[in-house]
């Protein structure tokens, strides 16, 4: 499986966070297999209508399934030929940073490249204590666990000491990334300026989960990682990769739409007895409407926060049955997303630059010539003896991420 190589401008896509709800029509409630096998076939739909990506976030609590995000895109990068398999999020709280490095480097192998990942603290508070970290410790976390992962993606050979985990002597996690490009990573966030501050620090991309305050915030967030993007010297702040999040319902009459969602929305745990729905969507992305009304509510979207790279949407949640959202994802890669990416790709600035993809990283770095491929030499790299185990050895190539420091107090200034 390759990477297609007609990837241009933005990325469109879906993002699942996972839940188990009932649906509130029929009152039934899907089996946890049911809902895994489901959002498979979801995943799969949302390539064959045109999307280009599906994430899936990682939670390890009821009602939701993913707890294990790396096992299931793997089995959908094997069913699939040009998705990208990502995380919405990945937790770089909770998880051991040298676990993460092993893993998506697995899956970057095993996808062909066509993959990436979205680091973020999560939303569950108790998910801490269950991974034996200390919720008050939640930032810190973040900045010292990702500059060990970004460490250990970078160099081939590790020592480390910080101040929440074991130190490393000699360590080589395996296998080295793919191509020795490391995975792109977007750093997400729906309140936090540090992670905006983290993502421009390192030169990744920042992920601005708007799906549930108003648009000014998110663009005081966007705005702080666009400068500081600029200030560490990755490029102009309009050369900042950034992401957004959103929801629709769709349906060919805006009316139908509006009648058929609202016992979702008004009985959905994340939504329900809250703000009606009109309220929440004149405060956030999510419309409910027509195609037409979710092309001019997102081709807006430039206008608030400039141009940007990736555009996921929620649209398997509140307990919707699997025929709608597979006729939800049908509008959406038939009628929308074609409309969105001619509309988005009108007066783009030429210094702007195109969604990231594997093959695109690796011919920045190399060019037309071949790609750096780790190989166990003499000293096979037990982790023990603190040599090189490969014979190219070395860092990764500077241009495959940043060259700037990595100590375990750096990240958010």
């Amino acid at each position: 499986m390759s990477e297609s190589s007609t990837w241009s401008g933005m990325q469109f896509g879906l993002m699942s966070v996972s839940d188990i709800t009932r649906n509130p029509v029929t009152g039934e409630t899907p089996s946890e297999r049911e809902r895994i096998q489901n959002t498979l076939t979801i995943a799969k739909h949302a390539e064959e209508v045109g999307l280009d990506v599906f994430a899936i976030g990682e939670h390890h609590n009821p009602p939701f399934w993913s707890s294990s995000p790396t096992t299931f895109l793997a089995a959908l990068a094997a069913q699939t030929e040009r998705l990208i398999v990502s995380t919405s999020t990945t937790l770089i709280t909770t998880n051991d940073p040298v676990k993460i490095a092993e893993d998506y480097a697995m899956l970057q192998h095993v996808s062909g490249g066509r993959m990436d990942l979205m680091m973020g603290r999560g939303n569950t508070g108790p998910v801490y204590p269950w991974f034996g970290k200390d919720i008050r410790q939640g930032l810190p976390l973040a900045i010292e666990n990702y500059a060990l992962l970004h460490e250990l993606w970078t160099n081939d050979v590790v020592d480390w000491e910080g101040k929440f985990r074991t130190s490393l002597q000699g360590f080589t996690s395996t296998p080295r990334p793919l191509d020795g490009i490391a995975p792109f990573v977007w750093h997400g966030s729906i309140r936090t300026p540090e992670i905006a501050e983290q993502a421009a620090y390192y030169g990744d991309g920042f992920f601005a989960n708007n799906i549930f305050w108003p648009k000014e915030h998110y663009q005081r967030l966007i705005e702080l990682y666009r400068q500081r993007f600029a200030h560490y010297g990755h490029g102009t702040a309009e050369q900042a990769i950034v992401g957004l999040g959103g929801q629709a319902f769709i349906r060919p009459n805006s009316q139908d739409a509006v009648n058929e969602f609202r016992p979702y929305f008004d009985n959905a745990p994340v939504y329900g007895h809250g703000p009606s729905m009109e309220d929440f969507t004149e405060m956030t992305p999510l419309t409910v409407g027509s195609p037409q009304q979710v092309i001019d509510r997102y081709a807006a979207m430039r206008d608030h926060y400039g141009d940007y790279q990736r555009q996921l949407f929620l649209m398997d949640h509140a307990g919707l049955p699997l025929k709608t959202v597979l006729e939800q994802i049908d509008l959406l890669g038939g009628e929308v997303v074609p409309v969105l990416r001619k509309e988005l790709a009108q007066n783009r600035p030429e210094t702007v630059p195109d969604a990231p993809t594997h093959a695109a990283r690796v011919k920045a770095v190399y060019g037309d010539g071949p790609a750096r491929e780790a190989r166990p030499g003499a000293n096979r790299g037990d982790n023990l003896t603190a040599g090189s185990p490969y014979q190219d050895g070395g860092a990764i190539p500077a241009a495959a991420g940043s060259s700037f420091g990595t100590a375990a107090t750096k990240g958010a200034n």
